[in-house]
């Protein structure tokens, strides 16, 4: 019989090991105007976590705790709409902006993302469910633009990190969040419902119950199930398959060796990095730089994690490594019957955007040792096609939907 930690046995975690980068973001000046010496310290400390661990924690960012809740809070009512009215804002394959009903994606191959998501990708008005949600406009675009600034202001410091023009970035970045298909950031809510044990017939279940949170903790063991609801529902809005929860149940295996449950299957992101807030500790797993071990992240509330995406990867020669990450349900009793809320804002390069390897110059050590091979890099890298952020995303989103369409 598997034994679960009780409230007061807490889990080893990165942060409770201090093995996790803490970044102070305060005094740092605007966006238009930056306070150059606290973009030279970020900048330093980024190249220093993200090179050696792939993720750092932002503190003092200037995104307030009530402003994520509020986008929660938002994003449990949209829940809630009848099906007629979320298929209005399904996402169709035609662009990532939408919703995502549980079960569409697939991240590892294997395993189907049981999760509510709402992407992002535009904030006009006439994209976001402001009619049967008066407030849901106005506020996620607020949101939406304290993301992008906090972006825009870790690109700057990206840039110095790499001794190049502060600006460089920034111009391959200009369009997010512009509505104009010029670019693929996101911003995406997210809800993860509580997962009820296998029943009699060793189906793996799931329910929508809301988590009566508070930002830094939940208040109550029990989440609030609701009897109505029928989780066949999700699967039905998109594609008529009233077998379809029963398939997965059947077919994928969501419980690992040691009794937990996974939530979102193992994946690194696509961009150029994430940034991260969380309502609880939810189960964030990573593997950090340089190791194969899965390591609780943990939560340190009001900070926002930034951690690698693939295009950073690219870009840097593989000095950043795209994080691998996975969410499970956490062993501990009192934590396993709780949803989880959060927020993503996927930092992308505008779509025509050319992604190569050879965009940024290489670090004095390693140039000392690799002069000697630079005419025959440059004669295959010549060769090699160096593709867009368009077609790179793309080509991940079909990977992740290939079970329903693509885009």
């Amino acid at each position: 019989m598997l034994k679960t930690k009780t409230n007061d046995e807490k889990a080893d975690t990165l942060l409770t090991k201090s093995l996790v980068p803490i970044i102070d973001l305060a005094h740092c000046g605007t966006e238009e105007c930056p306070v150059r010496s606290v973009v030279n310290r970020v900048g330093q400390q980024l190249h220093k976590a993200l090179s050696e661990k792939g993720l750092a924690l932002l503190v003092n960012h200037g995104i307030a705790d009530e402003k994520l809740k509020t986008a929660w809070d938002h994003l449990d009512d949209f829940v809630d709409l009848p099906t007629d009215v979320k298929e209005h804002y399904i996402r169709t394959g035609e662009d990532n902006h939408g919703y995502v009903s549980p079960g569409l994606e697939c991240f590892d191959g294997k395993i189907p993302e049981l999760r509510h998501a709402f992407n992002i990708c535009t904030l006009n008005a006439k994209d976001l469910p402001e009619e049967p949600l008066p407030g849901f406009a106005d506020h996620i675009s607020t949101l939406a633009e304290d993301f992008k600034s906090l972006a825009r202001f870790l690109l700057q410091a990206l840039a110095i990190s790499f001794d190049i023009p502060q600006t460089f970035f920034l111009e391959r970045h200009s369009h997010m969040l512009s509505g104009d298909h010029d670019n693929e950031t996101t911003l995406r809510l997210l809800y993860y419902p509580p997962v009820i044990e296998e029943d009699e017939n060793g189906k793996n279940e799931f329910i929508k119950g809301h988590c009566k949170y508070s930002y830094q903790r939940c208040v109550t063991n029990l989440p609030d199930f609701r009897p109505e609801y029928n989780p066949r529902d999700d699967f039905n809005e998109i594609d008529g398959d009233s077998n379809r929860i029963d398939e997965l149940n059947q077919t994928t295996e969501r419980r690992l060796p040691n009794g937990e449950m996974i939530r979102c299957g193992a994946h690194t992101d696509y961009g150029t990095f994430t940034l991260l807030a969380q309502d609880s500790e939810g189960g964030l797993e990573v593997k950090l730089t340089g190791t194969e071990k899965w390591q609780r992240l943990g939560h340190l509330p009001g900070a926002i994690l930034v951690n690698c995406g693939e295009i950073l990867t690219i870009w840097t020669q593989a000095r950043y490594l795209a994080l691998p990450h996975r969410v499970v349900i956490p062993e501990q009793e009192h934590l396993r019957t709780r949803g989880r809320h959060s927020i993503a804002f996927f930092c992308h390069p505008d779509n025509l955007t050319l992604i190569s390897p050879y965009d940024l110059p290489l670090p004095a050590d390693v140039q000392d040792t690799t002069c000697k091979k630079t005419r025959k890099k440059s004669f295959k890298a010549a060769k090699e096609k160096v593709y867009n952020a368009y077609q790179l995303i793309q080509k991940r989103f079909r990977e992740t939907y290939q079970n329903h369409y693509t885009s």
